[in-house]
């Protein structure tokens, strides 16, 4: 790399990592106080989540950063004449931008990186110590007022005492297939199993409560099961990594498969039984509901895939906009540069983004070209202001 290149990337690179150091900053706190708010988490949580909710903020910081980074520096010096003297030492605007082009495609990679591999892994750090604060909250619930309710999924658990996280004299009320049951147990160990979102309670010397109850005389050990109430449910698309997205499309292909032998079959019974009005009902059947959602998420893993390339190379289509552009607005401020870029981005660049998503998920269009437009529409509007400043 030339000397001038060298030294408009060091440029580049300085301003970068300032402004991206101030905007993470900002973000985070707005990340904190939204996880904080929603799960109900304490100081002390907050601060344990604080280093897993960065990641998930940099993928959308780097372009906007990268963006006013360009524009500061490239407005800088085309507002200085540096690209009026390099044109005349025989230097084209193209070498100049080289660098952007350069650090743009670094970013892009790196930002592919973090939306694959950063925000799986901090979203589950972030799961983990919810978890384990709703653990803390059970059991201070229980030792302090020695019972515990939930009736959204309809058990509650009386305690004598909880010593060493062991509930003592414990008796635990739950339905099931909308029959009441009741048992007792002498001592039962509670064990919060987040991969499989469930409340596992290992009972030593259980005793039935009578007709009430699921177990008759006295067992030794058992164990009872409930679902975990966190708002976790089903992890998002955006949560996964591309491994196992790819693994959901091939589950769900084969899942599609099967439902639809299965329909067909009874398809075919429902005419060889001569119950047509089932088989013109307009009301969906089961299987056909099953078959509706899986098809819905496939298109949303592999909308994310292809929304991932998107993003992550929307850092050098902002680039290969944002520094022409500065060239041109030489004797402007560069925030005004920056706002008069960025502003057609925010109005038309994000919109368009969240509408080809949407389509693809609905299966109106396809993800492999669809998800590029916002791409397309910003590296056409790139290319004509380049000419401009090639030209002149």
């Amino acid at each position: 790399m030339k000397l001038l290149q060298r030294y408009i990337l060091g440029e580049l690179i300085r301003v970068f990592l300032l402004l991206v150091v101030i905007l993470t900053v900002m973000l985070v706190f707005v990340g904190l106080f939204r996880e904080g708010t929603e799960r109900g988490l304490g100081p002390m949580q907050i601060l344990q989540i604080t280093p897993y909710v960065v990641p998930s903020m940099l993928p959308f910081t780097i372009p906007a950063t990268l963006l006013l980074s360009v524009c500061v520096v490239y407005g800088r010096i085309s507002g200085d004449l540096e690209v009026i003297a390099a044109k005349a030492a025989g230097i084209s605007a193209m070498q100049l931008l080289m660098p952007a082009f350069l650090l743009g495609g670094s970013l892009a990679i790196s930002s592919f990186g973090l939306l694959n591999y950063a925000i799986p892994w901090g979203v589950s750090n972030i799961e983990r110590i919810v978890t384990q604060a709703l653990e803390e909250i059970f059991f201070d619930v229980l030792a302090t007022q020695h019972y515990f309710s939930n009736p959204n999924e309809g058990y509650t658990i009386t305690v004598r005492d909880v010593k060493n996280r062991t509930l003592l004299d414990a008796t635990i009320r739950y339905r099931r297939n909308n029959q009441q049951y009741t048992i007792r147990a002498e001592a039962a160990r509670i064990r919060f199993d987040l991969d499989e979102k469930q409340v596992l309670i290992h009972l030593q010397n259980v005793s039935g409560g009578g007709a009430g109850s699921e177990f008759s005389g006295e067992m030794k050990h058992s164990e009872l099961r409930f679902p975990l109430e966190l708002d976790l449910g089903k992890a998002a698309s955006r949560n996964l990594t591309m491994d196992t997205l790819q693994r959901e499309i091939r589950q769900a292909e084969i899942d599609q498969k099967r439902l639809i032998a299965e329909q067909n079959i009874e398809t075919t019974m429902l005419l060889f039984t001569g119950d047509f009005q089932l088989l013109a009902s307009p009301e969906p059947t089961p299987l056909e509901r099953q078959v509706k959602r899986i098809v819905n998420e496939e298109r949303k893993a592999r909308s994310e895939i292809h929304n991932r390339f998107s993003m992550s190379a929307s850092c050098w289509f902002f680039t290969f906009l944002g520094g022409p552009f500065a060239m041109l607005q030489a004797r402007r401020q560069f925030i005004t540069s920056f706002i008069l870029c960025f502003l057609p981005i925010l109005l038309v660049f994000y919109p368009t983004m969240f509408l080809m998503i949407n389509l693809c998920k609905t299966g109106t269009l396809q993800p492999w070209w669809a998800m590029w437009v916002p791409n397309l529409i910003v590296g056409t509007a790139g290319y004509v202001v380049l000419r401009k400043v090639v030209q002149h």
